[in-house]
């Protein structure tokens, strides 16, 4: 079994050296850093299963080091334990809500050490669950999570709905009650504007969680959702996301990771609507869906997408998505077999000129 790597950041050479002489004795890989620079450096190399920091340090303070890993969607969920000298309430409430996971007051035994990094990796290794791609990953998360600290009794009823193609599974302007996993399937996010025209915003596939930003809002969806195929679909009731997302540190930073990538990714979309030619955008939605919804063991990505979903990503009219496809296919880039287009040459759709 490969040794659970710890990396330690402290600017006491003294309590440096032993507390990695007592993580190393009971078989962590540690790794040490003298300040919260060199300690964010290294994080960010190493991606160490968990971070114990000092707070009073010279360069970058525990706390700026907290702040800049949570910022890093490869370091924002790491469990974070903080160590320091000070034991007044407001520095361990700061520590806190922050995010750290857990707080030890030097000095501190070897017993509270190894129980609390103990303690944090058994509820990380659970709390990793939640990310499982199947409908029982997600249950077994669930029912695990009852029992982490002071986690609320969470519903046992799991409720599993099937959808057909175009099928409506939130309509905008209606209010949430609980937010989706896609078990199977695909799912489009879109708005309608005035005159009906749809523009779709998001695309998910299996393991896909959606329509959470409304529920954490606490209004109306400003958005819709529906089926582009035959999906199964996971109902996840708002008050059991309530007690994941509000009583546990890691399930929330889990689902910031996730809100900041799909930010990104509408921020994106705005700025190639507004500055791309047709032809460069409809290259790029081709590109979108074959990232998405491309198995690991296909070579050429094909797929049964209707021309109007088509141009509700690129954000343009029907036919103009039709007459550049044609195009498309003269130049080798597709092929089109009915409803279905299959890439050809995707690094020319990754690659073509605006």
């Amino acid at each position: 079994m490969e040794k659970k790597k710890i990396l330690l950041i402290e600017d006491n050479i003294d309590v440096r050296e032993n507390t990695a002489e007592i993580l190393s004795f009971a078989n962590y890989n540690v790794i040490t850093a003298k300040n919260g620079k060199e300690g964010v450096e290294l994080a960010q190399k190493e991606k160490p299963d968990l971070i114990i920091c000092d707070i009073m340090m010279p360069v970058l303070d525990g706390h700026g080091t907290l702040h800049l890993l949570s910022k890093n969607e490869e370091t924002a969920s790491i469990p974070f334990i903080f160590l320091t000298a000070k034991a007044e309430r407001s520095d361990f409430r700061k520590g806190m809500e922050m995010g750290a996971d857990d707080y030890l007051t030097k000095p501190f035994d070897d017993v509270e050490l190894m129980n609390a990094i103990e303690s944090r990796l058994r509820k990380n290794d659970i709390l990793k669950k939640e990310f499982s791609k199947n409908i029982e990953g997600i249950n077994d998360f669930i029912n695990e999570a009852k029992g982490i600290d002071s986690l609320k009794k969470l519903s046992e009823e799991r409720d599993v709905r099937i959808y057909k193609k175009k099928d409506e599974i939130y309509k905008e302007g209606n209010y949430p009650k609980s937010i989706f996993f896609v078990s199977k399937g695909k799912v489009k996010i879109y708005q309608t504007n005035e005159l009906g025209k749809e523009l779709i915003t998001e695309l998910h596939k299996e393991g896909d969680f959606f329509g959470y930003l409304s529920l954490l809002q606490e209004e109306a969806y400003t958005s819709s959702a529906a089926a582009l195929e035959e999906s199964e679909v996971f109902v996840i009731p708002k008050e059991d996301f309530f007690s994941l997302i509000y009583k546990n540190a890691e399930v929330s930073r889990r689902f910031i990771e996730i809100l900041s990538n799909d930010l990104r990714e509408n921020e994106k979309q705005l700025v190639k609507l507004a500055y791309n030619s047709v032809r460069k955008r409809v290259a790029e939605a081709l590109v979108k869906l074959s990232d998405k919804y491309k198995k690991d063991d296909e070579q050429i990505f094909s797929m049964n997408v209707s021309r109007e979903d088509l141009a509700n990503i690129v954000g343009t009219a029907t036919e103009t998505v039709i007459r550049t496809l044609s195009d498309f296919k003269d130049e080798k880039y597709i092929e089109i077999s009915g409803g279905k287009i299959t890439i050809l040459n995707y690094n020319k759709l990754v690659k073509m000129r605006n």
